[in-house]
């Protein structure tokens, strides 16, 4: 079909966005000093940040013309942002490395199972061993792909960095805190549009409380960051993260948009809190490593999580969902086989589509179904509670882990110390 978005398609542009973001982030990074890298990266969270919360408005809005405007739109941001590149002069220091094929093709394919076996959960079934073959061959793939790594002479991932335990730490914080912060975007706006019938511009402006605690947040924890360390704006946001994740997962049966946002703000807060630290501190303590390896590195670890984060969120919430849905339906006088393979449709339909249409028809499930919606509403409030207080609980691990985090502020603090090269190809 002529415009369709294909694979060949879709994957040009992954490979640009995977391109674009550790480069940007490392430009960032050599342009300024350490005393003040903090801050900086801090500005540049909030602009992502603030950009991705009227991603979902624009994308609405666009939405009601066409589809394929959310396309279109991108053509003049990249000019705009090729101009701008070319205006800035951005000095590039090369170091030839030949590519690390069989390292690359082991770690995509690798992360690649691990998550298609968490995210088919759902569908596959937990005993399933499709299921486990994928998980397990993926971690097992991803095991022998850091053994590989460490004995090659121009691995992909200079995995030596790991050595140094505040950056470990920093890798950690980031994976356990991804775990909430993109998913959150997803599961937060369906079940706007679901439990509170919002439009997908309302469900757009909900996020609004989250990103307004982060982009404020993210400011502070810059600051903390160039005066006291990473390790207070690790353990503060991970802290306050935990704290809202749980608290708006409370609010969530309430069905009501406004009462939730001190939630959602204080939510937002702790990812803004430890966001930039977690990344820059990194960056300053692996002074081995190029800046674009080092950000590569950390995009790789949030990228991953985000993944694992979807998949396994989205099986809880199916499997909840259904089981909810399949009481609901049995208690209004539907046999129980035909209200597992309705309920399995309607979790099919809400979660993938928002689709909250009341069936139309004379049936006895039609019958139940429309007498059932506003049941069923509520039972996927219920269900996001599990997610919600799941993402509180990976902020709470990653909290643990910011307790080992050294006190002291890095070797790339002091001075005289060796910075590492600005950008590796």
């Amino acid at each position: 079909m002529p415009g369709a978005v294909t694979p060949r398609r879709s994957i040009r542009r992954a490979l640009g966005a995977a391109l674009l973001f550790p480069a940007a982030l490392a430009v960032v990074v050599a342009v300024f000093p350490i005393e003040r890298r903090g801050r900086a990266l801090a500005l540049f969270f909030g602009i992502t940040g603030a950009l991705t919360a009227l991603g979902p408005l624009l994308g609405g809005w666009l939405t009601t013309w066409t589809w394929r405007a959310i396309f279109w739109v991108n053509v003049p941001v990249a000019v705009v942002a090729l101009i701008l590149i070319a205006l800035a002069r951005i000095s590039d220091r090369r170091r030839d490395e030949p590519l690390d094929v069989p390292g690359a093709l082991m770690i995509v394919v690798g992360m690649g199972a691990s998550v298609l076996g968490f995210q088919q959960a759902s569908a596959w079934g937990w005993d399933s061993a499709a299921t486990w073959a994928c998980i397990a061959g993926g971690l097992a793939l991803l095991y022998v792909f850091c053994r590989y790594e460490l004995r090659i002479r121009h691995p992909l991932i200079n995995l030596s960095v790991f050595r140094d335990r505040a950056f470990t730490v920093d890798a950690l914080v980031l994976f356990f805190a991804m775990l909430a912060f993109v998913p959150v975007f997803f599961f937060a706006s369906v079940y706007a549009q679901v439990s509170l019938s919002a439009s997908p511009n309302q469900a757009a402006l909900y996020l609004l409380y989250f990103f307004v605690g982060f982009a404020i947040a993210s400011q502070w924890g810059g600051r903390i960051l160039d005066k006291r360390g990473a390790r207070p704006a690790l353990k503060t946001g991970c802290l306050v993260g935990a704290i809202g994740f749980a608290l708006w997962a409370g609010k969530l049966t309430d069905l009501s948009m406004h009462d939730q946002w001190p939630y959602a703000a204080l939510a937002g807060a702790g990812i803004g809190f430890l966001l930039a630290p977690a990344s820059t501190d990194a960056v300053n303590r692996a002074i081995d490593a190029s800046y674009g390896e080092v950000t590569g590195i950390t995009q790789t670890v949030r990228n991953y999580a985000a993944s694992v984060g979807l998949a396994v969120f989205g099986t809880v919430l199916t499997h909840t969902m259904t089981d909810r849905v399949e009481d609901t339906l049995q208690a209004r006088g539907i046999p129980p086989d035909t209200a597992h393979s309705v309920a399995g449709d309607v979790t099919q339909s809400i979660t993938v589509q928002a689709d909250t249409r009341t069936p139309t028809g004379d049936g006895p499930v039609a019958t139940a179904m429309r007498d059932a919606m506003s049941s069923i509403r509520m039972d996927f409030a219920e269900a996001n509670q599990w997610v919600f207080y799941g993402m509180a609980i990976a902020l709470g691990i990653g909290f643990l882990c910011a307790l080992r985090h050294p006190a002291d502020r890095g070797p790339a603090t002091a001075e005289g110390a060796r910075e590492p090269s600005p950008v590796r190809h």
